[in-house]
């Protein structure tokens, strides 16, 4: 899941940026409203978490300009301010939640892979799509109730593929989404080819249908395979 964080308190900002990082995300840290302007223009999120009190302008700034350009992603503002007013504005401007400081890095956590669920998977903790079985909150695997043991970019590519099902996914979105924060890797799609072949192998030995396929030129599908049929 990608996350941009907009907060200028570094200590805060630092804090949370490691946790959500070690949590399976990737997430981005925009300190000013200057830099979070720059990554909603160059990236898509699935969410945002907004500090409302910044330096130059407000974090309601940022929310309005995310719901101008219809964007999708789901957003979190968190606030020092405990303030009725602050929060129904914040939601009327379609804010998905609110969180008042000081607060748990935990619960912050779960209210990002809350949004993230209810906008990619309608709310649900786990995904069943033929005879694969995703435990979204415990990140377990299971083709007919076998468990497979799956590496940390395998289980994530293997939900992006699932969150996007039926779409064609491009290579370089498949680079951004899954490391966009590491040096070198864009445009290496040896990246790409290394874990969609391990990831398949896992499947196909628990006798899982390929559901990758590759689109030419462009990426990969992730659908249910046609049957193959005789004329």
């Amino acid at each position: 899941m990608r996350v941009l964080l907009v907060e200028d308190k570094l200590d805060l900002l630092n804090s949370i940026y490691d946790y959500l990082n070690s949590n399976n995300n990737v997430c981005d840290a925009a300190p000013n409203i200057f830099i979070a302007r720059e990554k909603i223009a160059a990236f898509d999120y699935d969410c945002v978490i907004l500090d409302l009190t910044l330096p130059v302008g407000n974090g309601l700034d940022i929310l309005k300009e995310l719901k101008s350009k219809k964007s999708k992603s789901g957003v979190i503002i968190i606030s020092a301010k405990d303030s009725l007013n602050d929060k129904l504005l914040g939601l009327e401007l379609g804010a998905d939640d609110y969180l008042t400081k000081p607060f748990h890095l935990a619960e912050l956590s779960a209210r990002v892979q809350s949004i993230y669920r209810r906008r990619s998977f309608e709310g649900n903790n786990e995904i069943h799509f033929d005879k694969l079985h995703i435990n979204i909150q415990d990140m377990i695997v299971s083709v007919n109730g076998q468990f497979i043991n799956l590496t940390k970019k395998e289980y994530e590519l293997l939900l992006y593929f699932s969150s996007n099902k039926n779409k064609v996914i491009t290579k370089e979105a498949i680079l951004d989404h899954l490391w966009k924060n590491q040096p070198n890797t864009m445009d290496n799609y040896d990246l790409i080819y290394v874990h969609i072949k391990n990831l398949r192998k896992k499947l196909s030995d628990k006798d899982c249908p390929d559901y990758l396929s590759a689109v030419y030129g462009l990426g990969y599908r992730f659908s249910i395979p046609k049957p193959h049929t005789i004329s």
